[in-house]
């Protein structure tokens, strides 16, 4: 779905990185779901989770499941 779709306010920035600008977007929708942009692009597309699939991925991170996906 388009960023621009889901309005302008109420999108957060809980994990940057560290040069800045490299930020992921997040957006609680009224039903629950959470949206997810990249904050340089944000007329880009956003992804549309649920609460549960939030909940996994962020249990999954939590025990290093996408440590290799942030190795330089």
């Amino acid at each position: 779905m388009p960023a621009l779709d889901l309005g302008e306010h109420g999108w957060e920035s809980p994990w940057s990185g560290p040069n800045g600008g490299q930020c992921v977007q997040t957006k609680q929708l009224s039903d629950g779901r959470v949206a997810v942009r990249q904050s340089t692009d944000p007329a880009g597309p956003a992804l549309i989770y649920t609460p549960q699939e939030m909940a996994a991925f962020v249990a999954g991170v939590k025990r290093g499941l996408a440590d290799h996906l942030a190795a330089g």
